[in-house]
């Protein structure tokens, strides 16, 4: 059986009334800088890409998923992306929406379950992702679930005026 069900969080697909939720994400500037956008995406784009959310991720090589609360309550979404099939690995991105409810386990939580699916039942052989040299939350999250620094990009994101670095971090299914 597939299980995305944590102690305190659950992930699941993406849903229609989903629709504010994403807007509200895709749109708040202060993230842009993780996700790489620079405009906002109208409620119409929204809702056709939710359209063809249910498409596999072999096909459209991304599977995004809502990080919920056992209260039905979404706290953020995590995703992986760029989809490799033949080299058996995947990109990983996550993100909490409100401050208020990071740093207390859901992103550890959501984490762990993402990549024991990954590794279970897609059989990645590796994930990785790209974290700015200031996100230090994100740094402690995936050095603390076996993700390894395996190389550093120099003055890579260009934010707020100025180039930052940005690591490489990978976790291999041994």
């Amino acid at each position: 059986m597939i299980t995305l069900k944590g102690d305190y969080i659950y992930l699941r697909a993406l849903e229609p009334e989903d629709l504010e939720f994403i807007h509200a994400i895709e749109n708040d500037e202060s993230v842009w800088e993780m996700s790489n956008t620079t405009t906002p995406y109208s409620k119409y784009l929204i809702k056709q890409y939710l359209e063809q959310a249910h498409k596999d991720i072999f096909e459209v090589k991304q599977l995004r998923l809502v990080i919920s609360s056992y209260s039905h309550v979404a706290l953020g979404m995590i995703d992986l992306f760029d989809f490799d099939f033949k080299n058996s690995r995947a990109g990983v991105g996550i993100l909490v929406k409100n401050p208020t409810d990071r740093l207390k386990g859901v992103g550890k939580e959501a984490l762990k379950l993402l990549v024991d699916y990954s590794f279970t039942h897609l059989g990645l052989h590796q994930l990785y992702c790209n974290i700015s040299e200031d996100n230090e939350a994100s740094l402690k999250l995936f050095t603390n679930q076996g993700f390894q620094n395996i190389g550093l990009k120099k003055e890579w994101i260009f934010s707020n005026g100025t180039y930052k670095n940005e690591y490489l971090f990978q976790l291999i299914n041994n």
